[in-house]
């Protein structure tokens, strides 16, 4: 799918049960089994993964989004922006994921699920 408008109405933000940390991992460690993403960039390997004293919240936009449709990232990072909340995005091949702090996993499900709202 890539229809903007499709997208946002559809997008139903789910909010994961467990906290997520990003860490650096050296190349030669073996991958821990619960491993969300790793991003590999010439300074290091990222590791995204649940993590119990992690500092960030998990949010899975499960709307079927094309890895071509243009806009999504942009307006969930921009309402969320709105209220101060940083948004680390990663994009799966069917689902794009959010990142945001622990502390503020509830505001960020009620601004993205207000996003998919029809407006009035």
């Amino acid at each position: 799918m890539t229809d903007l408008g499709l997208l946002l109405a559809e997008m139903r933000p789910v909010l994961h049960d467990e906290p997520y940390a990003f860490e650096l991992l050296d190349p030669d460690a073996p991958l821990p089994a619960d491993v969300f993403a790793l991003i590999w960039e010439p300074e290091g390997m990222t590791l995204i993964a649940p993590f119990p004293d992690g500092e960030w919240a998990r949010i899975s936009l499960t709307v079927h989004s094309s890895l071509s449709a243009v806009g999504l990232s942009a307006a969930v990072a921009r309402a969320l922006a709105d209220r101060g909340l940083p948004a680390n995005i990663v994009a799966g091949f069917h689902h794009d994921h959010i990142l945001v702090p622990w502390e503020r996993r509830h505001e960020a499900i009620d601004i993205l699920t207000a996003l998919s709202e029809p407006s009035s």
